[in-house]
């Protein structure tokens, strides 16, 4: 690690601009299959003119400066302006409801809002205060704000490179609120600077690589991953257009770099089956000379073809999805981290994964397991602290200096972390076991109809497991016969799962129900994790009818 440079993130991309101004740096589609490219010089050149306007509205230094906005080119040049000004981001999920999108803009102090890509606008709009100035992005909806371009025609382009020192404020993330309000995550440049910088490094990325970003930018992950150590690398940076557009948006980018979240590989396990079943694909794979064939054809299909590194983050992967795209050639990275410490604590390499893994801690993290199992962390991309929260922050500290991540975990002999499940997720059956729900709940997640799972069972004499399937699963149901072989299939996990874990952690039922779970109702982080309290509360009236029916399956 000896190799990383001290330079900040702004400090890297004047380098860029100085250096490679007519490199391609974002390439944005507009629809109907158009893009804009936007190279390093003009990518500086819009951030200059609007750090121009956002001086001239004499703001105090270091204000607060909000952005909604779906990920697009304009995300990171009002990154770029927004620290080119002196001031720090806080970007919104572009999936919110109108009151957390008031609670977040009032307790961040927001000074000004950018309106950016988004495709909920009149839901989001009534959170955001009338008085709040604001500028319009251009692929922003209608607004009444000044418009980007506008902007951007008014105002010369400051011609000094503000530098920034490394513990300034650079953003503050909002943590995806699995659990009660969003808490501001403040960090820093330094605690940005450095797992950018580190991530491009360690997965050896370059100028000539490519990825597509389309995992929310106001998670730390992507922000990490994707735009800080973009300062750095120089890596091609391509957007989606819409939900729809994925596949094609895909195979424009041809990336070299993929990251992805469990849910859409599962997606992607389940696309490539309904078109070769699992069966022959595998046999088919034990061929000589064939396998390389099909292995390159279902890449292809998938828009991986190129793809040198790819990654899974935000939730665990079942070990046997992991073996199976092994089988393809595609060997799925896994990472540990958290807002709280910028994505930067472990993340496999190619010579050290296992599946159930996220692999080693990074050689510049300190990591220990606390005596209650708790994994605890010191890490270069540790947050500043909680916005307004100076007690909840010294909270979640140890006394000397450690953050208490909230997750179970234990290491393999050679330092392989596996994560066992979070700390306050445990739950007590009436038997007065406690039971950890994340363990079961990847057994369940490894069936190919299985698309989530929520296992409960607070006070209950058993567990219990609530079930979505799959959209390819879902849309066959209304089929007797279909369901009734599902039935069957189903009970049978059932049987399988409560073999594989202790008697007090058996299911007494798996519960199917056919209400997708999304960001939109709030079942689902913007992060795509499930909202466990609000999936247990919304089937907790019909728990006593589904204990009293002694059925292993149940649909509701």
């Amino acid at each position: 690690m000896n190799d990383v440079s001290s330079e900040l993130m702004l400090d890297a991309a004047y380098e860029w601009e100085r250096n490679h101004p007519d490199r391609v740096y974002l390439t944005q589609p507009t629809g109907d299959g158009q893009v804009v490219d936007y190279t390093w010089g003009e990518t500086m050149g819009q951030a200059r003119r609007m750090a121009a306007y956002l001086r001239s509205l004499e703001l105090p230094p270091g204000s607060h400066i909000a952005l909604i906005s779906k990920n697009c080119a304009h995300f990171i040049i009002c990154d770029l302006a927004i620290w080119m000004a002196g001031h720090a981001t806080v970007a919104l999920y572009p999936t919110l409801n109108a009151d957390t999108v008031g609670y977040i803009l009032e307790h961040s102090d927001a000074r000004l809002v950018f309106i950016g890509k988004l495709d909920d606008w009149e839901q989001m709009q009534p959170g955001v205060p009338a008085e709040l100035p604001g500028v319009a992005l251009p692929l922003a909806p209608a607004t009444s704000y000044p418009r980007w371009d506008d902007i951007m025609a008014r105002h010369q382009p400051i011609s000094d490179n503000p530098s920034r020192k490394p513990g300034d404020l650079a953003l503050i993330c909002y943590t995806s609120g699995s659990t009660g309000r969003p808490k501001g995550v403040m960090h820093s440049f330094s605690s940005c600077s450095i797992p950018g910088q580190r991530f491009g490094r360690e997965l050896g990325v370059t100028a000539a690589d490519r990825i597509l970003s389309y995992l929310p930018l106001a998670h730390v992950m992507e922000r990490a991953v994707v735009e800080c150590s973009s300062f750095y690398s120089g890596v091609h940076i391509f957007f989606a257009d819409r939900l729809d557009t994925f596949v094609e948006d895909l195979q424009r980018a041809r990336p070299t770099l993929f990251i992805s979240v469990p849910r859409l590989w599962l997606k992607f396990h389940s696309g490539v089956l309904r078109k070769f079943p699992e069966g022959k694909l595998q046999r088919l794979l034990k061929i000589p000379l064939v396998n390389s064939i099909v292995r390159k054809k279902v890449r292809a299909g998938l828009g991986l073809a190129e793809a040198r590194v790819v990654g899974s983050g935000s939730a665990p992967l079942p070990a046997d999805l992991i073996k199976w795209y092994d089988s393809l050639g595609l060997h799925i990275i896994e990472g540990y981290g958290m807002s709280e410490d910028f994505s930067y604590s472990h993340m496999s390499t190619t010579e050290r994964r296992r599946p159930g893994y996220v692999g080693p801690a990074w050689p510049d993290v300190e990591t220990r397991i606390s005596a209650s199992g708790e994994i605890e962390i010191k890490s270069p991309g540790d947050m500043l602290g909680y916005y307004k929260e100076p007690e909840m922050t010294a909270a979640c500290y140890t006394p000397d200096g450690f953050f208490k991540t909230g997750d179970r975990g234990e290491y393999s002999e050679d330092g392989l972390l596996r994560i066992t499940g979070r700390v306050k997720e445990l739950f007590k059956t009436s038997k007065g076991k406690y039971v950890a729900p994340v363990p079961i709940e990847n057994l369940l997640n490894a069936h190919g109809h299985v698309e989530l799972s929520c296992v409960a069972g607070l006070g209950r004499p058993a567990c219990y497991a609530v079930l979505q399937l799959g959209e390819e699963t879902r849309e066959k149901i209304d089929d007797p016969q279909y369901r009734e072989q599902l039935t069957a299939e189903l009970a049978t996990l059932l049987d399988e799962v409560n073999a594989k874990v202790e008697g007090y952690e058996a299911l007494q039922f798996l519960a199917v129900v056919t209400e997708e779970w999304q960001t939109a109702n709030g079942f689902l982080t913007p992060t795509l994790k499930i909202k466990r309290e609000t999936i247990e509360q919304a089937y907790a009236p019909y728990l006593d009818e589904w204990y009293a029916s002694q059925q292993k399956v149940i649909w509701h």
